[in-house]
């Protein structure tokens, strides 16, 4: 059973970032872009974990960080707060208060789904993803172990090689535009240009014919992007 996240945040195109990776990583979500709200979710749905703006229209992340932590319903469920703020003094208070972890903005999608695992493994919830594996022809991309295996044997791949495989994976059959990997995997900062997907889909084509790939599985869609039937 697939755990579920609240997320509670103004801005609109972080809620996006966050539900699409949090979904192509097998959790379910809900969402709030307002501190009351949120907390009103958070009654009604019991999330496995919330994940908190610091700075929220009506009433600030830790108000609402504080009416969680003495709800009897809520008390226990793991908060990560997510936030611009950058000062000690602000990470310590919103850990005093019962943060369970903290990340800045802007923030590493990878990083902060370490964090949300690590956070509920701490609860003691098991992820279900230790055995999760994505498959294609003769090739395997096992997500726990971070590795790719044609015919059994291992596929070395940089970071970001190993991202847009396994993005393509879980979304076979859609075409992915380079703006969406470049923003996917490089994340919202990155002010790099398209032509960084081509080199990376390039070179993680190469070494998948190289180490036997049964077929060509990076399609490319003129003048749109790349995908996976």
């Amino acid at each position: 059973m697939s755990e579920k996240v609240l997320i509670i945040d103004d801005e609109m195109h972080i809620v996006e970032l966050l539900r699409f990776n949090l979904e192509t990583s097998g959790y379910k979500t809900i969402y709030s872009y307002d501190g009351f709200d949120g907390f009103i979710k958070a009654k009604e749905e019991k999330p496995d974990l919330i994940l908190l703006d610091w700075m929220l229209p009506n009433i600030s992340g830790i108000e609402v960080l504080k009416k969680i932590r003495q709800d009897a319903d809520l008390k226990k469920i793991p908060v990560i707060m997510l936030t611009a703020k950058n000062m000690e003094d602000d990470k310590v208070e919103g850990l005093e208060i019962g943060a369970d972890d903290y990340i800045t903005k802007p923030f590493s999608i990878k990083e902060l789904l370490a964090r949300i695992t690590s956070v509920m493994r701490r609860y003691g919830m098991n992820t279900g993803r230790e055995s999760e594996e994505l498959t294609a022809g003769n090739l395997k991309l096992n997500l726990t172990k971070h590795e790719v295996k044609i015919n059994d044997k291992k596929v070395d791949l940089t970071l970001k090689e190993f991202e847009l495989l396994k993005l393509l994976l879980k979304n076979r059959g859609k075409v992915l535009s380079r703006n969406f990997l470049l923003d996917e995997i490089w994340g919202y900062e990155y002010y790099g240009e398209t032509r960084t997907v081509d080199v990376h889909i390039r070179y993680l084509r190469k070494k998948l014919e190289e180490a036997g790939a049964d077929e060509k599985y990076i399609e490319t869609i003129r003048g749109v992007g790349y995908k996976i039937d």
